[in-house]
């Protein structure tokens, strides 16, 4: 165990109110591309139309049949599972130990975990909804589909993620995000660059002398603000400190 790993150990330990700040980068260990990653995310895949572009509410409204092509391609992983990392989260939560578990992700692997203290600020590729009638499906009845779904009422689905050119759906889960950084006492983020707001925000609202964590293979704005910056594989840390902290290791 690392130094740094050690003292997360103690953290976990101490605390009662934890709450976790997740990106794409948890999700990795599970086969899910790091979308924005310098070297090896989709982003960086050459040809034709940018993947900002292709993901655009723009595009979904123009091109839909080119848009779900392109989303069910590069977006839907429906054979990922849980890695360390959310399962460690998920068992913190079973011990009560933290409160809610705030993520960027769409996979809805923390779910499947077994957190139930989930707020998706982007949504997620299990829920998709008629824009005529409303009416829910999930991701196997999208998978189902060939071509652009459209519901039995006609009108066309769309998934309940937030694309690019749309500010965040659900405002509520945005300011409960809030209300649980402002409430605990061990912010521990990772996974993230924390670039993209208003999400990277959530981190100003951090009560002052709660120690924050960093979990994050590369720097981020926010490094010189954190009590512990862990510069190392999240799922391995988590697993790691959470295991021995619970006596499990």
């Amino acid at each position: 165990m690392t130094q740094e790993t050690e003292i997360l150990r103690q953290w976990i330990a101490e605390a009662r109110n934890i709450v976790f700040f997740g990106g794409a980068g948890v999700s990795t260990a599970s086969g899910i591309p790091d979308f924005r990653s310098a070297h090896q995310g989709i982003y960086n895949t050459p040809g034709g139309r940018s993947y900002e572009e292709m993901l655009s509410h723009e595009y979904f409204v123009t091109h839909p049949d080119e848009f779900w092509d392109f989303y069910r391609r590069v977006m839907l992983y429906p054979d990922a599972k849980p890695n360390a990392a959310h399962l460690a989260l998920a068992e913190l939560e079973r011990r009560g130990k933290c409160k809610a578990v705030v993520t960027q992700n769409i996979d809805g692997l923390h779910q499947a975990a077994g957190s139930e203290k989930v707020l998706e600020l982007h949504g997620s590729v299990h829920r998709n909804t008629c824009m005529r009638c409303g009416r829910q499906f999930d991701l196997a009845w999208v998978l189902s589909q060939e071509g652009t779904p459209h519901c039995p009422c006609g009108g066309l689905v769309r998934p309940d993620v937030v694309l690019y050119e749309e500010s965040l759906r659900d405002d509520e889960v945005l300011e409960a995000a809030v209300r649980a950084v402002r409430g605990c006492d061990l912010l521990i983020v990772g996974g993230t660059s924390l670039v993209v707001h208003p999400a990277a925000g959530l981190v100003g609202y951090l009560r002052a002398g709660v120690p924050l964590v960093l979990i994050n293979r590369d720097e981020t704005p926010y490094d010189s603000l954190a009590a512990l910056v862990i510069r190392e594989n999240i799922a391995e840390v988590l697993d790691e400190a959470v295991r021995l902290c619970l006596g499990q290791a």
